[in-house]
């Protein structure tokens, strides 16, 4: 008895000790992208200020950076590439309300660090109030929402890596840029989840859909465990390249897709693999064709599209129910899972898809796609409303 209770004790200060351990860990590694991050936006706002005010500025012109980056170089200063200098300054210009964060962390150090910056800034004969004051005056003028940044850079300079910001500042549009701060923020992702939404433009897919709340909720599972995960609504068809009022077919529509198809796979999403278009299947001497074929590997399943020009109608249910239903007796292996279909039209009364859809055993969705992405305004309007949330809760 003595035995076990001594090996209990003894899982239970290894827990402990792992616990503290990893706190620790992770409260090192954010004080040092701290501190990265704000050497990192120093060096360029001096950078910045020594381009427009250095005596000897016109000596070096357009080698300025280069004659620094290897200037470093040969001092052996790493991470100082003629690219990350430049993305140093884009940091600064983009970012100038973090010398508040900047100004609040030397103060607490008490020790030089603070008077060296300070003569720095003194060279070019510029007062640190007339910097901050100028800079976030004229940052906050041209910002059409409100930026996590700007509001409270200490919370934005302690939750995200400077490799995150690196992807922000690749943004020009200032509302869109502030959608991904807050998401990054409030979902906890990684460099490569916000690389995968920027380029899935989620931003532009949030502005689009009528459930918004059910797609910031998909934002906080980034696995995908089942099917509806999967289905987007609506699917941004811009790449297409056909005016929303033009005239065409449900087989011009479906030609244009596989014309494109590199860009409706990305627009799909993770796991889809092309299988066939125009699908044709035979029973009772009758043929049908499904408009388009896909096989989900991460789900292992098929997945069948059927596009439609104009409204959703009761009839493409029990069409596409048919459809899977031969797909599960004839087509199915071992080891896969039940098909799915998507429906994917133009325009849908939700009210109508709910009593098509009721009691089908099969899962059928339906989705809309745009041909067009939505107005700057209509997207600002919805980045403000989600700011002012995140801001309440915080």
């Amino acid at each position: 008895m003595s035995i076990k209770l001594n090996l209990q004790n003894l899982q239970n200060i290894s827990v402990q000790i792992e616990s503290i351990n990893t706190y620790f860990s992770d409260y090192a590694n954010r004080q040092v992208n701290y501190a990265y991050t704000l050497r990192n936006w120093l060096i360029g706002m001096y950078l910045f200020e020594y381009e427009q005010k250095g005596q000897d500025r016109a000596e070096y012109g357009d080698n300025l950076y280069r004659n620094i980056a290897n200037n470093l170089k040969e001092k052996k200063v790493k991470g100082m590439s003629l690219m990350m200098l430049h993305s140093f300054k884009n940091f600064f210009l983009t970012y100038p309300s973090i010398i508040q964060t900047l100004t609040e962390q030397l103060k607490l150090e008490k020790n030089n660090d603070y008077k060296i910056i300070q003569s720095m800034i003194g060279k070019f004969n510029l007062d640190e109030n007339e910097i901050i004051q100028s800079l976030i005056g004229n940052f906050k003028a041209d910002k059409k929402v409100k930026s996590i940044a700007v509001e409270n850079p200490s919370l934005f300079v302690g939750k995200v890596s400077f490799t995150h910001i690196l992807e922000f500042i690749k943004i020009d549009d200032s509302t869109q840029r502030s959608f991904y701060e807050i998401q990054t923020i409030k979902n906890n992702w990684t460099v490569r989840q916000l690389q995968r939404e920027i380029s899935a433009m989620l931003y532009e897919r949030i502005g689009l859909s009528s459930n918004k709340e059910l797609m910031f909720d998909k934002l906080k599972n980034d696995t995908l465990s089942n099917f509806s995960e999967i289905v987007k609504s609506p699917y941004i068809l811009e790449f297409l390249n056909i005016p929303e009022q033009s005239q065409f077919s449900e087989n011009d529509l479906e030609q244009s897709i596989i014309n494109h198809l590199q860009n409706f796979l990305v627009e799909l999403g993770r796991g889809f693999c092309f299988e066939a278009r125009q699908k044709r299947i035979s029973f009772n001497n009758k043929h049908y064709r499904i408009d388009l074929v896909f096989y989900h590997r991460i789900l292992k399943c098929h997945i069948l599209i059927d596009l439609k020009i104009g409204d959703f109608d009761h009839s493409d249910a029990g069409q596409m129910n048919v459809y899977l239903n031969y797909f599960k007796e004839n087509e199915m292996v071992e080891n896969d899972n039940p098909p799915i279909g998507i429906i994917l039209c133009s325009q849908k009364d939700n009210a109508l898809v709910h009593y098509a859809l009721g009691g089908l055993s099969q899962e059928i969705f339906v989705s809309k796609y745009k041909l067009q992405l939505p107005t700057e305004q209509e997207l600002k309007n919805i980045i403000e409303i989600d700011v002012k949330s995140f801001e309440k809760r915080d």
